[in-house]
């Protein structure tokens, strides 16, 4: 299954960080225009029928098609210590949905609370004593924002401390335990770069990017490649074609997983703009160990052996140089504000790796799996119910993914009190204002007063956060719709509709009237 790209449906929100092709603005949903007349405020007695009428006439073309999808809704007041939490609304709120990325959700409120604001991933070089040879291992911990930059500065490091070449340099891959290419993930999502494999020794976010410019008409696509020396380890079947600016436009980009062979097909107009596109590295360790060699050369330090290890040392060895990674606060604000499903994936693996003597009876789990009942044990103390969610990896882009609008809630809730509130918060799009949200809710009550993770896979979107309305109190939600085969633009008009009217909302008391 490749990444595709139709342009004809543009307006799709493709919202990973790496594989975006195409984006192009959101619509703006029922959006009051300075034109068009205030909408009336409502009571909270009047939300139900307010709710109901959004999803009844949803599409006035096509309601028997929109009326066979699945909604999940909750919609609380937020608790705080003078006020208990109310239920506004709820429809199939403890039913099982397909979260797509709001399953980050779970992760980053866990991770927060386990790992601290504070912690960074640490990677490491170490001296190998070897009857005078110069051995190095480097140890990779899973940093997702590790790049040549950096790798540029462990050379450096290296080059201050003498090494003028290596005899042997070790790539240690035993820190994340398991599958690099996630078993829970479809084909065609492991060939992208927002579905790239995660692995100890992570590097550029284990994807290359390129882009594809169209030519004369009839000429096949250009392909550009972001770092030209990929364009030497890569063959590429190109059965693309430049077309008449009057022809719609797509493309379909897909990768052998054994080989590096890229195949592109589909067609752009020509003189319009180029495609980017991310494809992920199917052996990121050995790619690693080439590029910091590259880093290693740039500082004159030869480089002779390179191996990859999945066996940890067991010998003492002095570490000669590293590097760390932003504290968790700043990788949470890309992992939730860009939906970046790698970097979920290697907190996800981050909490197993430093589960400790809590999961010493789960030594045979992966990684994943390790981090996975970490979240699941603190969830549970945080009184999240234990049954209202089961989760197969830690972005969401896995459909093996069950959770209830009401576990999301629950999360919301639960993080709200927490130290780390205001970091957890600040983590998420702001409502046209950054992130996968800067492009929705523009100039609407709305915008700056939402902070929420949106979510999007075939037939599925959501949308989970906090709302502050203008003239009532702050709410928590979920709202998912699943088993839809409306474009997604649909779906999220839908979603935005819902949250537009909580903006409505105003305490209404027996003598209250508008």
């Amino acid at each position: 299954m490749p990444i595709t790209l139709r342009k004809s449906i543009a307006s799709l929100l493709c919202f990973f960080a790496l594989g975006t092709v195409g984006v192009g603005a959101q619509p703006k949903a029922g959006l009051a225009t300075p034109g068009n007349a205030t909408p009336a405020p409502i009571c909270p007695t009047q939300l139900d029928s307010a709710i109901a009428q959004i999803l009844q006439s949803v599409s006035s073309t096509n309601r028997s098609a929109f009326a066979r999808a699945r909604w999940g809704i909750l919609i609380q007041t937020l608790a705080s210590t003078n006020a208990p939490r109310e239920t506004l609304y709820a429809q199939d709120s403890d039913r099982y949905f397909l979260p797509a990325s709001n399953a980050k959700l779970l992760t980053t409120a866990v991770a927060l609370h386990q790992l601290t604001p504070q912690f960074r991933i640490r990677t490491s070089v170490y001296q190998v004593k070897s009857q005078g040879k110069v051995n190095l291992r480097i140890v990779g911990r899973g940093d997702p924002s590790l790049t040549d930059q950096e790798l540029s500065i462990l050379a450096q490091q290296l080059r201050r401390q003498g090494i003028q070449s290596v005899d042997q340099l070790l790539g240690d891959e035993s820190y994340f335990r398991g599958p690099v290419p996630n078993p829970q993930w479809e084909w065609g999502d492991i060939q992208a770069g927002y579905g790239a494999p995660v692995n100890s020794l992570i590097l550029n976010q284990n994807a290359v990017g390129l882009q594809l410019w169209p030519q004369a008409v009839g000429q096949p696509l250009r392909v550009q490649w972001d770092d030209p020396a990929e364009a030497r380890r890569w063959r590429i079947n190109n059965q693309s074609v430049t077309v008449k600016d009057t022809e719609d436009e797509f493309v379909e980009v897909g990768r052998d997983l054994s080989q590096p062979l890229l195949r592109v097909q589909g067609q752009l107009r020509v003189g319009g703009p180029p495609e980017p596109v991310a494809v992920a590295i199917a052996e990121p360790s050995q790619n690693f160990l080439r590029r910091f060699q590259r880093a290693l050369a740039a500082q004159q330090i030869r480089v002779g052996q390179t191996l990859v290890t999945h066996t940890p040392t067991t010998r003492a060895e002095t570490e000669i140089a590293a590097i760390a990674s932003p504290p968790l606060s700043t990788l949470l604000i890309e992992t939730n504000r860009e939906s970046n499903n790698l970097y979920a994936e290697a907190i996800l693996r981050t909490l197993g790796a430093n589960a400790g003597a809590n999961l010493e009876q789960a030594a045979d789990l992966s990684t994943a799996e390790q981090g996975l009942a970490v979240v699941q044990q603190t969830l549970t103390k945080l009184e999240v119910e234990p049954d209202s969610y089961v989760l197969a990896d830690g972005s969401g882009l896995s459909r093996h993914n069950l959770v209830s609008p009401a576990a999301l809630v629950q999360t919301l809730q639960a993080s709200a009190q927490l130290p780390e509130a205001k970091i957890y918060r600040a983590s998420l799009p702001v409502a046209g204002v950054s992130g996968t949200l800067q492009n929705r809710f523009r100039d609407t009550p709305v915008q700056g007063r939402l902070q929420a993770k949106t979510g999007t896979l075939s037939g599925i979107a959501a949308l989970s956060g906090y709302l502050n309305p203008p003239q009532y109190q702050p709410l928590v939600f979920s709202i998912i719709v699943n088993h839809s085969n409306q474009p997604a633009s649909t779906l999220r008009q839908t979603i935005d509709e819902i949250v537009l009217t909580l903006t409505r909302l105003r305490p209404c008391g027996r003598n209250s009237s508008f």
